[in-house]
């Protein structure tokens, strides 16, 4: 059996190399599919058709310090003056048993969901850029039943919920999925 020369061995390499290279691959979250004319991107309180109050403040702030984080722009939360616009609606907001206590019958962990609507406009063209009216995100809390050791473990849950939500709309918007 004959080895392979050095030669062929790196003709391999390189054409493997040139092969792989225009096969459009990417690393998904490095792209920016918006226009590159937009510097300010206005985030206004999202409005809120639940109950819950400051349910919106929390989502509202979580977006703007994923845009504050992740892109190049200026983020206001007015609309004046800016380039493009994100408006939010919190459609639903529900919390539900998921385990039960089973020596007491109640519930020791509950879900809360939300669902949410996103629309991003340019100011200048009013071209819708983005656009999603059913997000829906859901997150998890145990209630305890220690009234010495009690914490409310739902605002925690809804800053998570928040996190999620604010990470995946930015990409989203972004990658214009």
């Amino acid at each position: 059996m004959r080895k392979p020369s050095s030669t062929s061995v790196a003709g391999a390499i390189l054409l493997l190399a040139v092969a792989t290279a225009g096969c459009g691959y990417k690393v998904a979250g490095q792209g920016n599919r918006l226009p590159q004319n937009l510097k300010v991107i206005a985030v206004p309180a999202f409005e809120n058709q639940t109950p819950w109050m400051g349910l919106e403040q929390r989502l509202t702030g979580a977006v703007m310090q994923e845009f504050i984080h992740r892109t190049r722009f200026e983020v206001v939360g007015n609309a004046e003056g800016a380039d493009a616009v994100l408006r939010g609606t919190v459609l639903r907001a529900t919390t539900a048993p998921v385990v039960f206590d089973p020596d007491t019958g109640r519930a020791s962990v509950v879900a809360v969901e939300v669902e949410l609507s996103v629309e991003l406009q340019d100011q200048r063209s009013q071209e819708v850029l983005y656009r999603n009216t059913n997000y829906l995100f859901r997150e998890q809390y145990e209630i305890t039943s220690d009234l010495d050791s009690f914490f409310e473990e739902r605002d925690p849950a809804l800053a998570r919920l928040a996190r999620d939500f604010a990470a995946t709309l930015v990409s989203a918007v972004l990658e214009n999925f």
